[in-house]
């Protein structure tokens, strides 16, 4: 009867509290910054176990290791959670009556959450190991990248279209583990060569072709679009523009790769 009790009452304060709607977006990107050291601490721990070359990483190398473990697994978490929600669910379907630029849930909200706290946490990481985890290329894209997560989250406007360009994540898995494969030695083998044509293929579908949707679908919505707030009105017009311009630029990098892998192999 006491442990019964007990789970009532843990219950009732996370529904009262924890998952009440005006404090989801916070709990949510509290739960992200925890669950970012928690993949951090077992991606160091599951590699420590199951790749005998971890050990003879240096700091950095393990540090960085782990940091892509981590950016991986959330890249893997929000890209099915905006497939789900753009693709699956009715939230932004056309058959729902009023602007697709002001519907949210409490889901599309606590996702958004999560991913702020990924935000948090990995630009946190880059400047305390700057610029090892990366330069300024990484410090921009993810600066325009919290602040437009975290005023969608909050405003609940235009989480359409960030959820369409969270869909990108989906290139991040194949680009850390080309890092992996590196790293391990394994940079002549057959796997190296597969990985470098997947990135080509997911990076041109998920940041080329599909930014250029997005572009599509704000104009022929353009009318919805405009009755955002003033700050989140130029988020639309004026984020995915800049990403899109950084995808291009190592697109035309990650092509002089495949080329060069492709020469070597024939």
């Amino acid at each position: 009867m006491t442990m019964t009790a007990y789970t009532y009452q843990a219950q009732a304060m996370m529904r009262d509290y924890l998952l009440a709607d005006p404090l989801v977006p916070y709990t949510s990107v509290l739960i992200g910054v925890v669950l970012c050291k928690m993949t951090y601490d077992l991606t160091r721990v599951l590699s420590s176990f199951y790749f005998k070359g971890y050990s003879s990483l240096t700091k950095i190398q393990r540090i960085e290791w782990n940091n892509r473990g981590m950016s991986s697994a959330h890249a893997i978490f929000i890209t099915a959670i905006s497939l789900y929600l753009v693709v699956t669910t009715d939230l932004f379907s056309d058959c729902i009556k009023g602007p697709i630029t002001f519907r949210s849930s409490i889901i599309s909200t606590s996702a958004l959450g999560v991913s702020v706290g990924y935000f948090i946490t990995d630009l946190a990481m880059i400047f305390w190991a700057y610029p090892s985890l990366g330069g300024m290329e990484y410090v921009l894209h993810h600066t325009i990248s919290l602040v437009a997560i975290a005023y969608t989250m909050l405003s609940g406007e235009g989480q359409f279209y960030t959820y369409m360009i969270l869909i990108s994540e989906s290139t991040t898995p194949e680009i850390n583990m080309r890092w992996f494969l590196d790293t391990a030695g394994l940079k002549k083998s057959s796997a190296y060569l597969v990985n470098g044509i997947m990135i080509f293929v997911v990076w041109l579908v998920a940041r080329i072709f599909l930014f250029l949707y997005v572009f599509y679908h704000i104009y022929f919505h353009y009318s919805q679009v405009v009755q955002m707030h003033l700050f989140g009105y130029y988020l639309v017009l004026t984020v995915p523009s800049v990403l899109f311009v950084m995808n291009a630029v190592w697109f035309s990098k990650i092509l002089k790769g495949v080329k060069k892998t492709l020469s070597k192999w024939s």
